[in-house]
């Protein structure tokens, strides 16, 4: 196999599958994720053709039509004909005695059944089928490999990996596959030719993030706005039902999810669990599974904020497509919309300000690639938010969305901006600056030492508040790295 037979990135997730190749035990390896990330690309094109079954689940068909599916993909397979069975336990009989008549190679075989959660529709008795045919047969075989796989996140979490009985336990591996990050992006975005400069990429990945298959449908010659338009704004835009089928392929009770994301999504500093039951009408129980599914998916991230407790936990909505869908697209009447109606919004101050935010969440969700840049990658550390209300007149709040607390007597303030031009620190700003600092240093008590950090897309415009006031400067070319 060729490096190019792989999607871009998925470092870790390939090693996990070349170490369950290299293992001498049979395995059961489950893959979830959201939809359209290429689980299924990943699997095949890792595997291949040590591939000697493979199954995919028919959304909304009976159990009859899934085997009947079962039975054809089957005969594909072996030199006779097969009748369809009755029964899901029939079914991997039927798949025991194709593999036990394959010749004895010594090499890896994979059967792979992929969206699982259709196949194992209520009633079908598919799972204990499933379940019966890992224990006694594929649990005995050292050089079979089984690969579950499905976008009902949730789903595969409550009834795969955290399931009581069954399948509990048996799974030896487990791989939640997340969107790319933006090195791995623009990986991706060169090696189909598509050449943008890290702006360009940083302004698509703003609105659709790291999504394998939002990213192929972006066309080379067509600048980042250009292309943001194609998506979501002409008619008949690839992406513009997207949001509506998203969710509901992810989460069973998809509605409820949805409650908790409008919710993040109308506050910019993020909620806490109690402000989260307030807005949504959730209860206690249901939230908590709902939380973990969508920060387990890469929809929300959870922080605690620094000085505080875990019960003081805040959640923040960091999906790129949901955010800009949310903002852009939903509230636009598809009237109203045009090949040339982005590139003109993206200038606007409501632009401007959305842009600044969603590079604040990118920024969120690189931290890694941040600590590089400081030279602090080998170093644990705490990141956190940080938040002082205050109802004094005579004192102002403060806010800091992202700072890293280090063993070495240093936090790191971060100031992330997004600009077209460097940024310029202003005698105005200079002062918000200064106070912000005052009074995160009296407010926590804190006696490290205080770096303000800038993260930006053009850097700092020079001056004597940049040389006064700034310890650390990171690119937005940093935030690439690997």
């Amino acid at each position: 196999m060729t490096e190019s037979t792989f999607l871009a990135g998925r470092v870790w997730e390939r090693a996990e599958l070349a170490d369950a190749l290299e293992s001498d035990r049979p395995e059961l390896i489950a893959v979830y994720g959201r939809r359209r990330v290429g689980k299924t690309y990943l699997i095949r094109g890792f595997f291949a053709e040590r591939i000697c079954f493979e199954l995919t689940g028919s959304r909304d068909a009976n159990l009859k039509e899934q085997l009947t599916n079962f039975v054809r993909v089957l005969e594909t397979r072996v030199p006779y004909s097969l009748a369809v069975p009755p029964s899901w336990a029939n079914a991997f009989e039927m798949l025991k005695r194709y593999l036990m008549e394959l010749p004895a190679n010594g090499e890896r075989r994979v059967v792979f059944l992929d969206e699982l959660p259709w196949l194992a529709s209520p009633r079908s008795g598919f799972l204990s089928a499933l379940d019966h045919f890992w224990n006694t047969f594929a649990s005995r075989q050292r050089k079979l490999i089984l690969v579950i796989c499905g976008s009902a996140a949730s789903w595969m979490i409550v009834n795969v990996l955290h399931h009581k009985g069954g399948l509990h336990n048996r799974v030896t591996r487990s791989i939640a596959l997340k969107p790319f990050n933006l090195g791995e992006t623009a990986q991706f975005l060169q090696g189909r030719g598509t050449a943008f400069d890290p702006i360009q990429i940083l302004e698509l990945f703003m609105a659709v993030g790291g999504i394998p298959y939002y990213l192929d449908k972006i066309r080379k010659g067509r600048s980042a706005a250009r292309n943001i338009d194609a998506l979501f704004f002409v008619e008949n835009a690839a992406l513009r039902d997207e949001f509506g089928q998203l969710y509901a392929a992810l989460f069973e009770h998809h509605e409820r999810h949805l409650k908790i994301i409008e919710a993040l999504a109308s506050k910019r500093a993020g909620l806490t669990r109690a402000d989260l039951i307030e807005h949504s009408g959730l209860s206690g129980g249901n939230l908590s599974t709902i939380l973990q599914e969508l920060e387990t998916t890469g929809f929300i991230l959870r922080s605690v904020p620094f000085g505080r407790s875990v019960r003081e936990s805040q959640y923040r909505l960091i999906d790129e497509f949901t955010l800009f869908y949310l903002r852009w697209v939903r509230p636009l009447a598809r009237s109203k919309s045009g090949p040339s109606w982005w590139l003109q919004k993206r200038t606007s101050p409501a632009g401007i300000a959305w842009a600044g935010y969603a590079f604040e969440n990118i920024c969120l969700t690189h931290v890694a690639q941040i600590k590089k840049a400081l030279g602090i990658s080998g170093i644990l550390t705490e990141q956190s938010a940080w938040q002082h209300r205050t109802g004094e007149r005579d004192e102002n709040g403060a806010q800091i969305d992202l700072l890293i607390d280090r063993p070495d007597g240093v936090i790191n303030l971060c100031e992330m901006k997004w600009s077209t031009a460097p940024f310029i620190i202003d005698k105005r700003y200079a002062r918000t600056l200064r106070e912000r600092v005052e009074t995160f240093r009296r407010v926590t008590g804190t006696r490290k030492s205080l770096f303000l950090t800038f993260v930006t897309a053009h850097g700092l415009a020079p001056g004597d508040y940049v040389t006064e006031l700034v310890a650390n400067q990171v690119s937005a070319a940093a935030l690439f790295e690997p």
